[in-house]
């Protein structure tokens, strides 16, 4: 397994050179896994993204590093500590940086590209000579750097990387993976195509980090997919946009990241009493306000378990991975259309951004559900049943009137004050979690299964609380096993009584006060001995959660 990290400004190019790399190397057959690390800036700052590939399927992101490809001096700064005894520096031969230390190589990068007719080429120069160290053929780089970059670039961007291929010789041996024709996506993608496949019709946004990605893949779809994807004028003109293309009988999804979630409350709770189908994605970004728009957390959990005053019932999921992504968001569809329910999916920065390799997406066993039918007799929109879920006709394609309301209302949807017809219908409502919390997936159990210690995680902290549990295991300092959720609200209990009982339990998470091992205190009374909490906006990685649990994590 290899990783490198490539850094530099913003501007400098980061972004393609690491889409091309992941592709080539993916082409190989190598398993990719590729974070992503920004600045709130259009130019300047430090950024980089790190791209690990292997031979074995990889979960978490790791600050050990192979090799470096610095495009500006700030980079081989601070992550020359991160770097192994037998790594390498790929820098510009103007660096001022000690040719004394073995790694460092140094090429004339801006040279090449200036003598080539595009100084923003250096990059591809890059990309030429971390081929060759890995012993990569060449064969694929003009189809691949002809799919991401403009045509009038290509040439002199292929040039350059036939200057880097020709500099240097092969450095590290040449792996053989089986990843050839897995799909190479991020996890915003992955969601969006799960929402394709979910036969979703309406998706509408207001723009905000990191959540623009997953409009800017629907819209980029739209059009073949059959899907009206509107850019909002704000998150409050988004959210009743998707309220109204889902009255008016549309699969309708919305998306923000937590500050724009904040100001959609009023419309989850109009989704709620109005029973109007809705998915509402937030991908999580740390607050409060403005917060580290760029970054990652955890911290919206508490928040949109209990957004909108008053009581209704509501699923959140919290997607873990690329795969998840894409079959919760399928889900979500079909069960905020049979529950008549707000579903709300969790993302954040790091799964969202982050790329990965996927096996193809099978689609042969996705059935979509509806439950908008003729009414026999007369149309009660709102009928007390014994599951909770009252017929529902789409406006236009019916001679029944059809309508809804905000304001408590009796069977017909006529406002009402009546304290008897009132807790009829919250009673009503409620009763919908009665079949919700039957078709809810239990958390995803990892490890030893007669393990001594039990890690507790959710969303996008699987992938590296799987890695930690194998590194922990592999030590030989005990036994570790892990339980991931993904439903959390409401929140499944099966599979946590049955790991939790006699056994150390760690609660690990992206936010400041361990909100779920809080939630799992409420709902079932079950403590978390250990915590290790990470909010610095920067994702924990499974290295670093095996070095806190070996440490004795905290109290």
């Amino acid at each position: 397994m290899y990783n490198i990290l490539i850094g530099g400004a913003a501007g400098q190019g980061i972004d393609t050179t690491v889409s091309i790399l992941e592709k080539l190397l993916k082409h190989s057959g190598y398993y990719i896994y590729t974070t992503r690390d920004f600045m709130s800036r259009v130019r300047g700052g430090h950024n980089f993204s790190l791209l690990r590939f292997g031979t074995e399927v990889i979960t978490s992101h790791s600050y050990c590093l192979d090799g470096i490809i610095a495009l500006n001096e700030e980079t081989i700064d601070l992550h020359k500590h991160e770097l192994k005894e037998e790594g390498f520096i790929l820098c510009d031969s103007s660096f001022d940086y000690p040719d004394t230390d073995s790694r460092v190589i140094k090429l004339p990068m801006n040279k090449i590209a200036k003598e080539l007719g595009n100084g923003k080429a250096s990059a591809s120069v890059a990309v030429g000579v971390i081929l060759k160290l890995f012993g990569e053929p060449f064969t694929y780089v003009e189809e691949i750097m002809a799919d991401v970059m403009k045509k009038e670039i290509l040439e002199v961007n292929l040039n350059a990387a036939k200057a880097g291929y020709s500099a240097v010789e092969a450095k590290f041996t040449h792996l053989e993976g089986g990843y050839k024709d897995y799909m190479l996506i991020s996890g915003s993608e992955a969601l969006g195509l799960g929402a394709v496949a979910g036969g979703l019709k309406f998706y509408s946004a207001y723009p905000m980090s990191p959540s623009t990605a997953v409009l800017e893949y629907l819209a980029s779809v739209g059009r073949k997919a059959g899907i009206v994807v509107e850019q909002a004028e704000d998150e409050i003109a988004a959210v009743n946009m998707a309220l109204g293309a889902s009255f008016a009988g549309a699969r309708a999804m919305t998306g923000t990241s937590g500050g724009g979630f904040c100001l959609k409350v009023e419309a989850l709770g109009f989704s709620g009493i109005a029973e109007i189908p809705l998915v509402a994605v937030d991908v999580q970004r740390p607050g409060p306000a403005t917060g580290l728009p760029t970054r990652t957390e955890q911290s919206d959990l508490k928040f949109v378990i209990s957004a909108s005053q008053g009581e209704f019932p509501r699923l959140v999921i919290a997607l873990r991975n690329q795969e998840d992504a894409f079959y919760q968001t399928f889900r979500a569809l079909n069960l905020a259309e049979k529950y008549q329910i707000p579903v709300i999916l969790l993302s954040d920065q790091y799964l969202g951004d982050s790329t990965a390799c996927v096996k193809p997406f099978d689609i042969s066993g996705l059935k979509q559900v509806s439950h908008a039918k003729e009414a026999e007799g007369e149309y009660l929109r709102y009928r007390i049943t014994e599951d909770g879920i009252s017929p529902r006709l789409i406006p236009g394609v019916t001679d029944h009137i059809v309508a809804a309301d905000s304001d408590e209302h009796d069977e017909r949807g006529w406002i009402t004050e009546s304290a008897e017809v009132r807790i009829q219908m919250v009673d009503k409502r409620m009763r919908k979690l009665k079949g919700l919390i039957e078709e809810l997936s239990e958390p995803e159990f990892m490890g030893e299964e007669h393990c001594e210690t039990l890690l507790i995680g959710w969303g996008s902290a699987y992938g590296p609380i799987k890695e930690a549990v194998s590194l922990l295991n592999k030590n030989g300092k005990g036994s570790y096993g892990a339980l991931v959720f993904g439903d959390i609200y409401p929140l499944p209990q099966e599979k946590l009584k049955f790991y939790a009982e006699g056994r150390t339990l760690i609660n690990v998470e992206q936010n400041a006060t361990g909100q779920l091992a809080s939630l799992i205190r409420e709902q079932t009374g079950i403590q978390c001995h250990k915590s290790i909490l990470k909010y610095d906006g920067r994702q924990i990685s499974g290295e670093e959660i095996t070095k806190k649990v070996l440490e004795g994590g905290s109290r």
